[in-house]
């Protein structure tokens, strides 16, 4: 995998460690876009925590902010980096692959 491909790859999985962020991500998937304040009403997380959660989130590129009425900030998820780091489980996934089937047919065998 091309070096930026899996620069992108490592800030996914570092943004997805933490459950907070996961919860905002889901809470996007299931609700839509959403403001901060929209995504504390849902959470149990003060809305200051999901301001910079949603920060490092849009950093990572898995959310867009896009402004919306009053100059509230309205945040969509984008799954072109989540795709990046599924590429790269894959990959790494069919380099195991058959290393392991082989082990496998040696312990079988």
């Amino acid at each position: 995998m091309r070096p930026e491909l899996e620069a992108t790859a490592e800030r996914v999985f570092v943004a997805l460690a933490d459950p907070s962020r996961r919860s905002v991500l889901a809470a996007l998937a299931a609700h839509g876009p959403a403001t901060a304040t929209d995504l504390a009403d849902r959470l149990p997380i003060t809305r200051q925590a999901i301001a910079k959660h949603l920060a490092l989130l849009a950093d990572t590129g898995l959310v867009i902010a896009e402004p919306g009425e009053r100059r509230r900030v309205r945040y969509r998820l984008d799954s072109a980096p989540m795709q990046v780091a599924q590429q790269f489980l894959a990959a790494l996934s069919r380099d195991w692959d058959g290393p392991l089937d082989a082990l496998r047919r040696h312990l079988d065998g």
